[in-house]
């Protein structure tokens, strides 16, 4: 195996640890023994648990980018990227009734900790809101398009944390309905909208 590859599945494993069981809850040998290496093949790539926790974070935020490309390519209108983040709910459901979201309860935790790299986590909800706020921007919602990221994004946070708290994927399913419904409407609004108003003028006259 070498050295680039066993440095990789450590990350991995480390990446799977942190949303299983907690950052601070997982040592060095507990990695280790995920990955089945010595303790002196572990140090020779990382010195320190930081040291793992910024590259996790770093491959996080290059696999979220990618996401992100991703469905900028397949969603050929704003709406149906914006459905593609809410529907990330229903793909993961089975780790989000388990664990959670693996964005907010790593960023929640460092919080508590008051840990260095709570700056470079949050960096993940950055992205997510960054891109949300430009879907709703060329939806025509310029205004209020950051309010509508955010929006959506403690929505999805909530959902997670109670399908987690109750283990219900039920749960999830019934929210990302609603949310899709919210959704539509806003995009009925910007057809309304971009066609002047005529739908509305239809609608009066009938």
């Amino acid at each position: 195996m070498s050295d680039q590859t066993t440095r990789n599945h450590i990350i991995e494993a480390a990446d799977q640890l942190f949303y299983r069981h907690g950052y601070e809850h997982t040592s060095f040998s507990d990695i280790a023994d995920a990955v089945q290496i010595s303790r002196g093949n572990f140090y020779y790539h990382f010195k320190s648990k930081d040291e793992i926790l910024d590259a996790v974070i770093n491959v996080r935020l290059a696999s979220t980018r990618k996401m992100l490309e991703q469905w900028e390519i397949e969603g050929k209108q704003p709406a149906d990227r914006i459905r593609s983040f809410i529907h990330i709910l229903i793909a993961n459901r089975a780790d989000i009734k388990r664990y959670g979201c693996p964005v907010g309860t790593l960023c929640t935790e460092l919080t508590k900790l008051t840990h260095a790299s709570q700056a470079e986590a949050n960096k993940l909800f950055t992205l997510f809101r960054t891109w949300l706020r430009r879907q709703f921007t060329l939806l025509g919602r310029k205004a209020d398009a950051d309010a509508l990221a955010m929006h959506l994004l403690a929505r999805s946070q909530g959902v997670a944390t109670l399908a987690s708290a109750f283990h219900d994927e039920k749960f999830i399913k019934q929210e990302v309905q609603q949310m899709c419904e919210w959704l539509d409407s806003y995009t009925e609004g910007a057809a309304l909208n971009a066609s002047g108003g005529r739908g509305v003028d239809k609608a009066a006259r009938r």
